[in-house]
């Protein structure tokens, strides 16, 4: 045997479950399965992830009743995994690992790759869900891995609940499910969430990390044109396409205004220094006066930072007329509004009416009207960790708190009191990498520093 042999052999034989089924080749692996098992509402089943990820975590020594397979036998296909492990200190309340196994939905025919393969190529890792959200979920899977095969109890309890629907408005979602039938199952002092993160500027600096504690509501609206249509040949004023065209294009380019609650206000606050000179100053302005229109058109050439400005409405989906030869008697197309705060689904859809300024079109709100986000307080039995560790992994690297633009699961958890934290952690580009989009994608070198910061984390808030 050689002395590379001998060396090798010699760490093996020290921490042999650990090094063997728990390093960086064996998270690539789990990774790797998440994305390529398909899991989106139309062609996908997430049960068939979690049942996936429970073979995983009994091979690496939990027992049966420690995970827990649940799924609605109406929605078999949308099933979801809770998992636990106990601490040593009975007294010390449990935290929640939280993520969700469902992906939007993408078509080969639009992508560059086969989004339900995971493709490495120059530095980045490609594929539908890369990013949102089996990045973190693959990780927290990956940690309570690690942590049982280590064969140290934290202190206390840890819990894993990776669940389906968080992607849909209609369909079953696995996380209200668990809370208000199996509470128990996830009972914690807190939960760690996605919706937090860091951000990298476009030459790929880390600019800041990100704790979510709030984020919008998300509020879908019906828009429908009706018309008597008739013979194309003879083509009139009142199209019902034309109508509904208008209408989208009004929403489209309507500007809502800027507005700051204390969330986002110490957020502008902590990133103006961090930013470019002309864009920082801009922010303070924007801070001072919201209403400065030029200040609000610098910050705003963000996407990300407009969206957290202001309520945004923008089409989703379209669907018209009924024949070639005929004109559309009925157009119609979902609008997705993400509110800022404290506003009031019912005055949205008054000031979209007047947006529009069209009363062929009708608007109607559709259902459901989701929770309003419960913003946790800014613990800092856990704010401060987060900062602490990030100053190991990523020194200089401010850490903030954010309101996100998106919507998640903590509007379901959060009302059983358990306070839900998004983690930061993975460092995103500034064109946000393509989630919910084409050709979804994320650094190969975020993802895994993203393991070693959460790592650190989750065993530090778990003592």
């Amino acid at each position: 045997m050689t002395l590379k042999a001998l060396l090798l052999a010699a760490v093996l034989s020290a921490t042999p479950a650990l090094a063997q089924t728990s390093g960086e080749a064996a998270f690539r692996s789990l990774y790797k399965e998440m994305v390529e098992t398909d899991t989106s509402i139309t062609t996908g089943s997430c049960t068939v992830a979690a049942e996936k990820l429970a073979v995983r975590l009994k091979a690496a020594g939990y027992a049966d009743d420690a995970i827990t397979l649940f799924a609605d036998a109406k929605f078999p296909k949308e099933g979801g995994i809770v998992a636990v492990l106990p601490g040593k200190d009975k007294k010390a309340k449990a935290m929640l690992l939280l993520g969700h196994l469902d992906v939007v939905v993408a078509k080969r025919e639009d992508w560059t790759r086969d989004p339900y393969v995971l493709i490495e190529e120059n530095g980045f890792f490609y594929g539908r869900g890369t990013v949102d959200d089996k990045s973190q979920a693959a990780i927290f899977t990956d940690i309570l891995i690690r942590l049982k095969q280590a064969g140290k109890a934290p202190k206390r309890t840890i819990k894993l609940a990776l669940t389906c629907g968080e992607e849909t408005t209609w369909a079953f979602n696995g996380a209200d499910w668990l809370a208000k039938n199996r509470p128990e199952l996830i009972a914690a002092e807190f939960a760690l969430n996605e919706g937090g993160g860091g951000r990298l500027s476009p030459d790929g600096k880390r600019q800041g990390l990100a704790v979510q504690v709030g984020e919008k509501t998300v509020q879908n609206y019906i828009l429908t044109a009706t018309n008597p249509g008739g013979h194309s040949s003879v083509p009139r004023p009142d199209n019902a396409i034309t109508d509904l065209s208008r209408a989208l294009v009004a929403i489209n380019v309507h500007e809502f205004p800027v507005q700051f609650n204390d969330t986002t206000r110490a957020y502008f606050s902590g990133i103006a220094p961090v930013l470019p000179p002309a864009y920082g100053a801009a922010i303070t302005r924007l801070l001072a006066n919201p209403a400065d229109a030029e200040a609000n058109a610098i910050v705003s050439q963000d996407p990300t930072n407009h969206s957290v400005l202001r309520t945004t409405c923008v089409a989703t989906t379209i669907e018209a007329g009924h024949a070639e030869n005929a004109l559309a008697q009925r157009a119609s197309a979902n609008v997705n509004c993400r509110m800022f705060p404290g506003t009031d689904p019912e005055a949205l859809k008054a000031i979209l009416g007047s947006i529009i300024g069209n009363t062929r079109v009708g608007i109607t709100l559709k259902l459901p009207v989701r929770p309003v986000a419960v913003a946790p307080p800014l613990n800092p039995a856990v704010i401060g960790p987060m900062k602490a560790v990030a100053a190991k992994h990523f020194p200089g690297v401010p850490v903030l708190s954010m309101m996100s633009t998106g919507a998640t699961d903590a509007i379901y958890i959060a009302p059983i009191g358990i306070p839900v934290y998004g983690a930061p952690g993975l460092f995103l580009d500034s064109d946000g990498n393509g989630v919910h989009g084409l050709n979804e994608r994320v650094r190969v070198d975020s993802l895994m520093r993203a393991r070693d910061y959460l790592m650190d984390l989750v065993t530090t808030l778990a003592g």
